[in-house]
Order: C-alpha cells, then structure tokens, then sequence
C-alpha cells in the first residue's frame, strides 16, 4: 500500500520531555501525519476518549503512569476499537518482552531514526487499516446475509400456515426443520453483529434506572416454558435488598435470557435457580443449574470468541463471549464455577451507581 495512502492519519504522541514530542512531530508531520502531543499517561488516556487515533506512539519511562501501564488500560478498555500502540524508549533495561505481554505491538529504542520510525509506523498503519476493513467487511456482509434469511423466513412460515395450499404432514415436518434452522443462523448472525459493535467499539448503551428484580422475574416467567417441557424447576430466589440499577435495560436482558437459557438447555433433570445479593458496592446475579456441568480446561475460555465447549448441545462460541461484553461495558464482571456431572454456577457482578 502506498505511503500516501496512509497520509493524514491522526497519531498521538506522548512523552512526559517536550523536546522529544517537537522531535516525534517533525519526523511525522514531514511524512503528512496529523499529531496529537500530549506529557503523560492520564492525559493520553483522556485524548483517546475524546478523539480516538490511528496509531499511539508512547514513551515506556513516564514518570506516575508508564507506558507498559498506558498500553495496558488502553487494551483493556472494552469500549475502544484496536488502536496500534508503538513503544519507544532510550533505556536498555526497557523490556520487549513486557511492553508486547502489556498489548504492545512494536518497540524501537532512541535515538530513533527518521527512516526507521516512519517505516514502522507505515507498518502499523497498514495493520490498522487491515483490521478495520476486514471488521467492516464482517459487519456488511452480517446485514447483507439477514435480509435473505428474513425474507427465507417469512415465505416459509406463509406456506406452513397453509397460504399457498394444504401441505402433507412430511412436508410440514420438513418446513418446520427449515425454519429452525433458519432461525439458529439469524441469531448467530445477530450475535456475530452485535459482537462486533461492542469491539469496534460502536455500541451505544442507554443507561437507565432499572428494576432488576422485575427485569429477571420477567425473564423467568418468559423462560418457564421451555423449563416445563423438560420438567424442569425455574426457581426466582431475589434475596438483594437492592433493586434498582442504573444499566441498559435491553442489554442486561438479553444477558440474563441468554444464561438461563443456557442453564435450561443443559439441564436434564433437577432445577435452575435464579438468586440475588447484594453489597454496599455491587449486586451479585447467580444462575445455578444442576445440569451436565463444564470441564475445566473449557472454563478458562468459554467466554472467548468463537470458543466452543466439548460438549455436543454447544452453539457457535458467540453467545457467552457476548454476554461479557455486555457486562465488562456495564463495568462489571461475569464469572462459572463447574465441575462435569453436577452443574454449573453464572456469576453476574455488576456496580451499584454509588460505588
């Protein structure tokens, strides 16, 4: 790709030496880059939340905030998009190895080359950009993919209710294994897109204040159903004297739908239990089962992307890792504890307002 190409792109700086930033904004504005230059980790941070740039170029020896710290708020932050982050230092003793552990994805030393540092910074500009096209492609191809399968949908259920004539029970039973199959890929496509907002960092979150206990007991009820036809128990236990959170009200839904639903589908037999609690500073959700159970070695990734359990009733990978992201973007945590043959434990943790 041609370096014009890659011209105009917003870089911010940061270096706690102002001679150094004058230094990185000759070498970079003589390439047609835009620089930002800020002196610290704090007010690097704030710059990425009111502008989101291309590429950060980050000074490891800082005095308050390093940059291996920076790096490591800046990976960790569920709201932002991938951003390249270079980082640059004039000590030996600096560690490679620590600043690419940290989310780091290119190091150079001082005094830094002209030639060197626009090489590389040519070179996490084509990342970028790669990354970018290739999450936008995902996205287009997600909503191109639903329309067909909508539409698949709706002449199916047309011919089911008899529109286009009278059908043969056969018939009726393959209609019906079309439609839920049609129905499995639009909910792995709407999952997939909504995955997707949440790591370009596109999702919008409404926050309100909800009444969580008449939220799950809402869901428990919608659920009961499909409990009956296993025979199973769907207990609601809301011990929390807490019942108001400020959330998005449509996202925690569809968390706390999404685990008992989960809870349902691998239990045979016994109950799905629905608790609350509460502290000063968070109100705890737990949806107990006491189904098949998850192995150990699946616990430690069931929540990545695309990450399925070894077991024959599990989906795509998408719904849990979807269910985290929601909740790391209410600022809270989700968490399993299970052991194979005697049921799993969904951990909801979520801040209180005041905390």
């Amino acid at each position: 790709m041609s370096p014009a190409l890659l011209s105009n792109r917003y870089i911010l700086a940061v270096d706690d030496l102002p001679d150094n930033l004058m230094l990185l904004k000759m070498m970079l504005e003589s390439a047609g880059y835009r620089i930002e230059l800020v002196d610290s980790g704090p007010a690097a941070l704030a710059q990425i939340q009111k502008a989101q740039p291309d590429l950060v170029i980050l000074d490891v020896m800082m005095p308050g905030m390093s940059g291996y710290e920076v790096t490591q708020k800046i990976r960790n932050d569920p709201q932002l998009p991938y951003i390249p982050i270079l980082l640059i230092s004039a000590h030996e003793r600096s560690s490679v190895v620590k600043g690419l552990d940290a989310g780091a994805d290119d190091f150079i030393r001082k005094p830094v080359e002209l030639e060197e540092l626009q090489a590389r910074v040519r070179s996490l500009l084509r990342l970028k950009q790669s990354i970018d096209q290739r999450e936008n492609f995902i996205s287009c191809l997600t909503h191109d993919l639903r329309t067909p399968l909508i539409a698949c949908d709706r002449m199916v259920d047309l011919v089911r209710q008899g529109v286009f004539g009278d059908i043969a029970p056969a018939v009726e039973e393959a209609l019906a294994g079309v439609s839920s199959s049609n129905q499995n890929l639009l909910q792995m496509l709407n999952n997939l897109l909504e995955v997707y907002c949440y790591e370009l960092g596109e999702k919008k979150l409404s926050f309100i204040s909800v009444d969580m206990q008449e939220l799950i007991t809402e869901v428990v009820t919608e659920l009961h159903p499909l409990a009956l036809e296993k025979n199973l128990e769907l207990i609601g236990n809301w011990q929390s004297e807490v019942r108001e959170l400020s959330c998005d009200r449509m996202e925690l839904r569809r968390v706390i739908t999404n685990l008992i639903n989960n809870a349902i589908k691998f239990t045979d037999t016994g109950s799905v239990t629905v608790s609350s609690t509460s502290d000063t500073k968070h109100l705890q959700i737990e949806i107990q089962d006491t189904g098949v159970g998850i192995a150990e070695a699946d616990q430690a990734q069931i929540f990545e992307r695309f990450k399925q359990t070894q077991h024959n009733r599990s989906g795509h990978g998408l719904g849990l890792h979807l269910c985290q992201q929601v909740v790391q973007a209410h600022g809270g945590e989700l968490s399993v504890r299970s052991q194979l043959g005697q049921g799993s434990t969904f951990t909801l943790q979520l801040p209180l307002a005041d905390s």
